[in-house]
């Protein structure tokens, strides 16, 4: 920070007397997008695999999908620090419940479950902006977008991260079909993929903090599995 030492008041013992500022910021935005989308019994999550400061790549495979039990997968982008340290406040969280209940926490209350640990520290927020995506008590898709303090609602499909901007419209307009006149048909696995796939070339194209690969997790009864698609590397 530069200082005009013409305006600082130096006293006799050699110590400045007039007051000035220093700041610490403890966030750091280090980019990525996500998308989820909730099928009649499916859900999808993907997460770009990149981690970013500024113009700096830090890292080009940093996940942003965590398997929360084997039927809801969080994904999150904003700071990482602050983004590992909820997870890890959560897996505790979940094994507390496993061995209290033997059986694992449903989707449902896993995101009730975020929404509390997210609003516990609502005066020194996560830095992490979250979405779940997973399978309701009767086998449906369910997808959950949050804010800062842990606000959120079930939705069909969502967007977050650097690359929110490139995406939602689209997401509106292929799953949410807005502003179009044609029938709505329902998506299959691979239709919805397809499309999770494009709008990440999409993304990618217009972001410099997306990019890399995406991991895409298509949970479904049977449990989750995980396929990785190559973006640019620029």
């Amino acid at each position: 920070m530069a200082m005009n030492m013409d305006s600082v008041r130096v006293g006799d013992a050699g110590i400045k007397t007039t007051p000035y500022e220093r700041r610490f910021n403890p966030y750091d935005f280090n980019g990525g997008t996500n998308v989820v989308l909730a099928g009649d019994d499916f859900a999808v999550a993907a997460g770009c695999t990149r981690m970013s400061t500024g113009y700096e790549i830090l890292s080009r495979n940093q996940t942003k999908l965590f398997n929360l039990t084997p039927h809801t997968v969080l994904t999150t982008a904003g700071c990482m620090s602050d983004v590992t340290t909820l997870r890890r406040m959560l897996d505790a969280r979940l094994t507390q419940y496993k061995h209290q209940t033997g059986k694992d926490m449903s989707t449902s209350a896993a995101a009730q479950l975020l929404g509390n640990t997210l609003y516990g520290r609502r005066f020194f927020p996560y830095y992490a902006f979250c979405m779940l995506a997973g399978l309701d008590e009767e086998g449906k898709g369910a997808v959950y977008g949050y804010d800062a303090v842990g606000s959120f609602k079930r939705d069909d499909y969502g967007s977050m991260g650097s690359g929110q901007k490139a995406i939602q419209p689209l997401l509106d307009n292929l799953i949410g079909h807005k502003h179009r006149q044609d029938e709505n048909k329902k998506l299959t696995k691979e239709e919805a993929v397809a499309i999770v796939k494009d709008c990440f070339v999409i993304a990618t194209e217009r972001d410099i903090y997306t990019g890399d690969s995406v991991e895409i997790s298509v949970i479904t009864k049977e449990g989750t599995t995980t396929e990785t698609f190559e973006l640019k590397h620029d």
